[in-house]
């Protein structure tokens, strides 16, 4: 209840970002490898990103 209007840091807006697209590089895998790989390429990035915030 206290956290209902607590507003989600960079750094968790971050991951949610990553999650989402290693979730889609995880469904496209069995479809289109190449866009599997650019999805994951990004996530990558993004995991960087969170990496440095550190």
């Amino acid at each position: 209840m206290f956290g209902l209007f607590k507003k989600k840091t960079k750094k968790e807006k971050l991951y949610a970002q990553y999650q989402k697209l290693l979730e889609e590089s995880h469904k496209l895998s069995t479809s289109n490898r190449k866009l599997s790989d650019e999805k994951a390429a990004a996530a990558e990035s993004i995991m960087q990103e969170i990496e440095n915030l550190d």
